[in-house]
Order: structure tokens, then sequence, then C-alpha cells
């Protein structure tokens, strides 16, 4: 578990990882992908955008930052992309109109380099604040990705974990004090739900960085109590878009790891007021102690425009301000 000492008296602002790309990144992808540009092109678009998010943030005084992923197209694609025994394959779809290439295992899954680090280490160098690291965990690769090797669901998670675990490793000793597994796929299968946990003690336990993992997707009614089995020191859960429905659990079962509070719906171009998000941050401290919470939306923000992205976190971070002047 963690041996960083956070500053504060808590309600950190933050964000879940990505954000929008601005339509000059979308519109150079897509080129790229036509071939029309050169990567070096790309890269230094996808360098400026990360530079504009992580000055957003720096200009709102989040407290722990996020480097957008402004060099990523799908969460799980992008590590495919980067590690051997995967290859890319067709489209599928994932939700509403949203496509990503359906990685496939080939051979047995393994790490030659670093995957984040390199970009990792730019966002860090933008700002004093804290970059978290941000990784796809493995049970939600595998999940995502068709099995054309192991023919054995828990072998196949395993050895992403263990690539994933290397790739933490690497973040770490680049100096990440936050590092985020992204599990999104985690209580879509409850009968998988230890494969999950067997899978992140691998990631975790040599890490003295705070963990975090995020889960989204299926019912977390059926999942809660026992994703505080997850060994990680905090979830991070989206909670706004369901009117905090799950917080009435954490008064059966209390919640024992910092908790990342949701407090706005991603998948709504609605702002939500301030006060409304202020609300619930107070259900939440009904619960939870201040110095327990991370405040964020409730997933990434990357299916929203630029402006609707910054809006949302301006007001975030506006109600925090006021929850903590109340304190």
């Amino acid at each position: 578990m963690s041996g960083i000492d956070l500053p504060g008296a808590g309600l950190w602002t933050t964000s879940v990882g990505s954000l929008p790309k601005p339509p000059y990144l979308t519109r150079a992808r897509a080129k790229y992908a036509r071939n029309e540009i050169a990567r070096a092109e790309l890269r230094e678009l996808e360098r400026q955008a990360t530079r504009e998010w992580i000055d957003f943030q720096n200009s709102i005084d989040t407290d722990v930052v996020v480097d957008g992923e402004q060099y990523r197209g799908d969460m799980v694609a992008f590590f495919a992309e980067e590690l051997p025994g995967l290859e890319i394959g067709g489209l599928v779809r994932a939700y509403g109109n949203r496509y990503y290439r359906k990685p496939v295992a080939t051979g047995p899954v393994g790490r030659e380099h670093a995957v984040t680090v390199e970009w990792w280490e730019f966002a860090q160098s933008l700002t004093d604040k804290p970059v978290k690291g941000m990784l796809t965990g493995p049970y939600t690769i595998c999940d995502w990705s068709f099995d054309e090797h192991y023919g054995n669901r828990r072998a196949f998670v395993l050895d992403v974990a263990r690539a994933i675990r290397d790739e933490a490793l690497d973040l770490e000793a680049a100096g990440a004090r936050f590092i985020q597994i992204d599990e999104p796929a985690a209580s879509t299968r409850m009968d998988e739900f230890s494969l999950v946990i067997e899978a992140m003690e691998i990631i975790t336990a040599p890490l003295r960085a705070h963990t975090i993992t995020h889960i989204c997707y299926g019912d977390f009614h059926d999942a809660y109590p026992k994703m505080l089995d997850i060994p990680v020191d905090q979830i991070d859960l989206e909670l706004a878009n369901s009117d905090y429905a799950l917080l009435q659990s954490f008064g059966e079962h209390p919640f024992t790891r910092y908790l990342g509070l949701g407090v706005s719906d991603v998948h709504s171009h609605v702002l939500e007021p301030v006060e409304t998000m202020v609300e619930g941050i107070r259900r939440a401290l009904k619960l939870l102690p201040a110095d327990k919470l991370f405040v964020d939306p409730d997933c990434g923000l990357k299916t929203r425009t630029v402006e609707e992205a910054q809006a949302k976190l301006t007001n975030i971070k506006k109600a925090v301000d006021i929850v903590r002047a109340e304190s």
C-alpha cells in the first residue's frame, strides 16, 4: 500500500484520466491514419495538446494532474500496439457510435520497452503538481481482446498483469507518486472478480506509490463490498450519474479505501451547477472523512468537447473550494 504522504486535509481535485482532444489534433490523427502527415508532426501536436491541458489544470489549481492521454486512441488498443504477443484486429463497436480496433492475443504477452514513461516525464516537467501515471488494467485489456493463443483467461490476464507491473515500476522509478490502473471491465463479470484482484496484486505489491483503480460500467452494487479486496489505495467510482446510489451501501459496509468521488456525469453535455456538485460532496462527507476523498468527474471526459470538459473541471474546483471553506 501507499508509502507517500498526501499533503493537505483532503478533498483533493483531480481528473480520471482521458480528456478531449482539441479539433486540430483530431484532424491530425485522421491525416496520420491516411499517411498524409509524418509521425513526428503528429507527435508535436500531441505534445502541444498535452501542454495545453496541463496549463489549464495549473490555471484552476488542480491538486493531482493528468496528462489527458492526448497521445492515445483507445485505452486498450494503445497498449496492445506496444506489447508483444498482442496484435491489432478489426473494428468492433464499443458503445454508441464509438468503435475501436479489438486486439488479438497471438502469442505470449510480454513487455520490451516503456510505453508511457516518456509521456509522463514530459507532463510532469510542465507542472509542480504531481501527475498521475495512467495504465490500463490487465483484466480490461484481456476482456476487450480476442484470445487466439492462451485458451485460458487466467493465464492471459496474469501475463498481461506482469507486463503492466513492469510499466508501473518504471513509472515509479521515474518519480510518479500516483499510479492509476483503470479496470472498467472489473464489475461486468462478478464470477471473475477474484481474477481482477489476483492480477492487481501482481501490479501493486512491489509499489510504494499511491495506487488507484477506476471502475465504471457494470453493477457496482453487485461488486460492493467485494471491490474493497482489490489491493489498491484508492478506488475511483462514477457516482454522479446514478445520483450517488452506491453511497447507501457505504453505510452498511464502511468504505475502507481512499475514494475518487465522481461528481460530474461525463456522458451528459449538461454542465452541473456548482451547488449540485457541492451537495454531492456533502453527501459523501456524511460517510467518509475529507482526508479520504479525491473529487473528480465520473470517468474520463474525452467524449465531451474541450469547452465542456474545462467547464466541468472548473465547477468541480469551485465546489471543492466551497466545501473546504465550510470546514
